[in-house]
């Protein structure tokens, strides 16, 4: 009996096909790229930092069993999360959990309170504000269930729970694991000033990626 042999043709279509889904499903359940675009978590995460996010560590179990044989985790405090921002969903911030469900939260003074003791924070950044400044005093108030409390590191530059209020569980897309590329784009000396602002950063890269990539950045561990 004369076996069927597959055309080359079709054995590199199948392999794409297996690579493109193999693609997509790591990068919606699995791991996520994201990009640090503004200086709110500075001095942890750097303008210009590029991160590996892990999505599955957050995802829902439905047993017991599951959630022992899978690798997922609960949200914890520290934890620097990327999460849909509620105020436009289709945007992703990241930030550092503060607060957990049920917990009393107060900043006061710079100083951050959880039901009455100081969080010990080495990784906060500040700079000198005016005294009306409304990011210094914060609470009293109770995180409601299923709700978390989340700041910036640099905490007189950051959008955070101080001003939108507490992020919903659902709202998390995932813990942020490590910085895979960094590039100093606050330096970028764009050329071709004729072009586009999107090509003119391609060609920017491409002229400075030795110069401008922070090479002691390169699988920095997130913490």
């Amino acid at each position: 009996m004369k076996r069927f042999k597959k055309s080359v043709f079709r054995e590199y279509f199948e392999s794409i096909i297996v690579a493109v889904v193999l693609a997509l499903f790591i990068r919606t359940w699995v791991v996520q790229a994201f990009k640090i675009p503004t200086g709110s978590m500075e001095n942890s995460l750097l303008i210009g930092d590029h991160l590996l996010v892990n999505k599955f560590i957050f995802s829902p179990t439905l047993s017991r069993f599951e959630n022992s044989i899978l690798p997922v985790d609960q949200i914890r405090r520290g934890d620097v999360a990327v999460f849909k921002y509620p105020a436009d969903p289709e945007r992703d911030f990241i930030k550092r959990v503060i607060g957990l469900p049920g917990e009393t939260v107060e900043v006061n003074a710079k100083n951050v309170y959880i039901d009455g003791r100081k969080l010990d924070e080495a990784y906060t950044s500040y700079f000198n504000l005016g005294q009306g400044d409304v990011r210094k005093p914060y609470g009293p108030v109770v995180i409601p269930a299923k709700h978390y409390f989340v700041m910036g590191d640099n905490r007189d530059n950051s959008q955070d729970s101080r001003y939108w209020g507490f992020l919903p569980e659902g709202y998390f897309r995932g813990r942020a694991l490590m910085v895979y590329w960094s590039y100093e784009s606050n330096r970028q000396d764009y050329i071709a000033s004729g072009l586009g602002s999107g090509v003119k950063r391609v060609l920017s890269i491409s002229v400075n990626f030795f110069s401008l990539t922070r090479w002691e950045r390169l699988f920095h561990q997130i913490h």
